[in-house]
This record gives C-alpha cells, sequence and structure tokens, in this order.
C-alpha cells in the first residue's frame, strides 16, 4: 500500500514538470483531422486553434465556461491518440485485456489527462513557441520545439505517429520528461503492490473526483 500511495502522490499537481504539462496538452490538439501536411504543419495548426480558443474574449464569458471547455477537449482529442498513448503508458499488461478492458482504460486515462489540468488549460495564453527540428522515420515523426515564457525557455517536443493521413500525438517529452514514460513507471508501481484491477478502481476514483464539480 505504501508503493500505491507514492505512485499516486507522483501525480499531484504542484510540480514544475505538470505546470508544463498543462502547455503540451493546450498545443497538442489539432482542429483539422484528416490532414497529415507535415507532422511540424500539423503541429502549427494545432497551436494556432488552441490559442484562438483561448484567447477569445468571448468565450472568455462566466456564462461561456462550458462551452470553452467542450471546445478546448475537442480540440485536444482530434490530435491525441489516446488508445495509443494508453497502450504504451501500460506497458506489457495492456496484452493481456479483453477489449472492453482496454476501452475502460483508455477513457480512464483520457478522463485523467482532459480534467487534472483543465482550469489551468483556460487561462494559458501562450507567448510563444519556437520550431527546432522535424525528424521523421517511417510513419513515425518528432516535432522538436521551445516553449517560451517570460524569460524561460523549456524544450517540449512531440512525438507523432501517421494513422489514416493523420498525425497524431502519442507522447510527449518535456524537457527531457516523457509523458508516457512517467506514467509507466508509476503503474508499473502500482500493479507491483497489487494488482490490474486496483490500478482501474484507483483510475477510477481519481477521475470520478476530478469530474465532481
Amino acid at each position: 500500500m505504501m508503493a500505491m500511495r507514492d505512485a499516486w502522490n507522483g501525480w499531484r499537481g504542484g510540480s514544475v514538470w505538470f505546470t508544463m504539462f498543462i502547455m503540451v496538452i493546450c498545443m497538442g490538439a489539432a482542429a483539422v483531422p484528416g490532414y497529415a501536411g507535415s507532422p511540424t504543419d500539423s503541429m502549427k495548426t494545432t497551436i494556432d486553434e488552441v490559442l484562438r480558443i483561448v484567447r477569445e474574449k468571448e468565450l472568455k464569458q462566466p456564462e461561456k465556461a462550458e462551452e470553452r471547455r467542450h471546445l478546448l477537449e475537442k480540440v485536444v482529442a482530434a490530435r491525441f491518440d489516446y488508445a495509443e498513448m494508453s497502450r504504451r503508458a501500460l506497458g506489457a499488461p495492456w496484452n493481456q485485456l479483453t477489449d472492453p478492458q482496454k476501452q475502460e482504460f483508455v477513457d480512464l486515462f483520457r478522463t485523467l489527462l482532459t480534467n487534472s489540468y483543465a482550469d489551468k488549460i483556460e487561462t494559458y495564453s501562450g507567448e510563444g513557441v519556437q520550431y527546432l527540428h522535424e525528424r521523421t522515420e517511417k510513419e513515425y515523426a518528432e516535432v522538436r520545439t521551445k516553449v517560451l515564457s517570460g524569460k524561460t525557455e523549456i524544450p517540449l517536443d512531440y512525438r507523432l505517429i501517421n494513422k489514416a493521413d493523420d498525425w497524431r500525438v502519442y507522447d510527449v517529452v518535456v524537457d527531457g520528461v516523457s509523458l508516457v514514460n512517467n506514467y509507466r513507471g508509476q503503474f508499473t508501481k502500482i500493479l507491483r503492490a497489487s494488482s490490474y484491477s486496483d490500478l482501474v478502481d484507483q483510475l477510477r476514483k481519481k477521475t470520478d473526483k476530478l469530474k465532481a464539480p
């Protein structure tokens, strides 16, 4: 139980790494499904659309809060490949799951990501992004960027996979730290200390708490 508590404690949002993850969610979305282009072009389209929503004055009105959040979640879902992220984050145990179990895990993981920092996402304005380098290998690509925040510059790299002629994000590396690897390490600790059922129960409780008003 101690190992399980330690693993979940690692998910608290006070760290610098998770603060940067807010930016990842904001800029990891796409508004134009079905258009692959280059990986960098896809990410530029993403950033422009998300920042448009975040900065739109009308959507900042209190009565527009629900609509604004829905738009942001929709944009994020269009770019992030939650199934691929879930498979990589869970690791080997994924192959032992039934299709319904896989779908349940994807839904829980998606809710965890999209709700953990929703309030902070909506207040993010975005100071700027520099596109440094693009690397592709068959259906995989990596777009290296640098986020400018005041006087701080944070390396932020997107890892994408081409599916159905669309570039989908399956991992993000923030200042050298992989989102997928970070969660996989935490999931592994919980699985070693307990069981997959307990992991799902913990995820369900955490997502229920995040969704509660």
